[in-house]
């Protein structure tokens, strides 16, 4: 089978297209055939390295995909050849603590497809059933891709971990993302006013068309904190999700209320904060991380999104071959929405 792989970290001169080993289910697992795939930032990051990451290379990077089952391996009940299916990226024992209480993603042995193993940026793998989810026969694979690790991620930060609730005022840091664009469509979802901070007017457009009801254009207004503090009668903001990190989480906690939640799962922008600690005890913020979500949101958020009451937002998409085009749109930022790629 063909796919798309790196023998060593670096820009995209180390990306390649070729031939990989064709897997076998084994018991318990389901051989699926891979029709689209989606890039995430992560993807990014395990290609240009970082000291200490440990992969076993050749490594396929890819978290996302949907596709169909195309072989059973033994003892597998729940599935069908030919059955049309999301992929849950989070692997787990199922056996630790976390696994028994129902959270997967906090496995002592979790890991991600795509950042610690294989990932989905090739024709065929191998997964566990229960990594896998039926799609409703008539739903586009591409958008089944490129809503699963985004809509997941945005619903167990903002409704497990954050506990947005109706009225609040949740602030986006952020407008196009995969994250960003799920984050405002989940906040408007609980009946939250949404106000996005975005880098240009046609990205804080987008944001608009999903619902946002404030905007800040941080190319006109860098000091953005003071604007979305004053925004709501110099009260600050409920919730911020702000997935970016160093460059701008100093001004979240700036532009978050007394008591407020400041939620973050990512740091796109870079990992290492320099914090003013007087504004977290002072401010009685709270600063709530989180990673993925758990297999049972999975399946509640898919099937919002399978009804339409969530919508992915589409990039471009490329075919495999030009995968290297498609990071380099990532990397240069001016992609608003999903990413994806053909692969069957």
């Amino acid at each position: 089978m063909k796919g798309m792989f790196y023998r060593r970290h670096g820009g995209n001169e180390v990306l390649e297209i070729g031939e990989l080993p064709d897997p076998r289910p084994g018991p318990g697992e389901v051989l699926v055939r891979v029709e689209h795939v989606s890039l995430n930032h992560v993807d990014l990051l395990t290609r240009n390295g970082w000291p200490g990451i440990k992969l076993e290379l050749p490594h396929v990077p890819g978290c996302d995909g949907a596709g169909r089952v195309v072989e059973l391996g033994e003892g597998v009940t729940q599935f069908a050849v030919g059955d049309p299916v999301v992929i849950y990226p989070n692997l787990s024992d199922g056996e630790c603590e976390a696994c028994l209480a129902g959270l997967d993603n906090q496995c002592r042995q979790w890991q991600l497809l795509g950042e610690h193993v294989w990932g989905t940026f090739r024709e065929a793998l191998v997964l566990p059933q229960q990594n896998v989810l039926k799609t409703p026969t008539d739903f586009p694979p591409q958008q089944a891709a490129a809503a699963a690790l985004v809509y997941l991620t945005a619903w167990h930060s903002l409704i497990t971990r954050g506990r947005v609730r109706p009225g609040e005022v949740v602030l986006v840091v952020g407008a196009s993302g995969g994250v960003n664009t799920a984050s405002i469509q989940i906040a408007k979802l609980t009946g939250a006013t949404v106000l996005v901070v975005g880098s240009n007017p046609q990205k804080l457009e987008l944001a608009q068309a999903l619902g946002a009801d404030l905007l800040i254009d941080r190319s006109q207004d860098p000091d953005w904190s003071k604007a979305a503090y004053r925004a709501f009668g110099r009260r600050g903001v409920d919730v911020v999700v702000d997935n970016v990190g160093a460059p701008t989480l100093p001004l979240s906690l700036r532009a978050a209320r007394k008591g407020g939640r400041i939620l973050t799962v990512g740091n796109s922008g870079g990992p290492e904060i320099a914090l003013d600690n007087r504004l977290v005890f002072g401010k009685h913020l709270s600063i709530l991380g989180s990673t993925m979500g758990t297999r049972s949101e999975f399946a509640t958020v898919m099937g919002l999104v399978f009804r339409r009451t969530l919508r992915p937002v589409l990039d471009r998409g490329f075919p495999l071959a030009e995968a290297a085009a498609a990071f380099a749109r990532m990397e240069a930022g001016e992609q608003q929405g999903k990413i994806t790629l053909a692969v069957g």
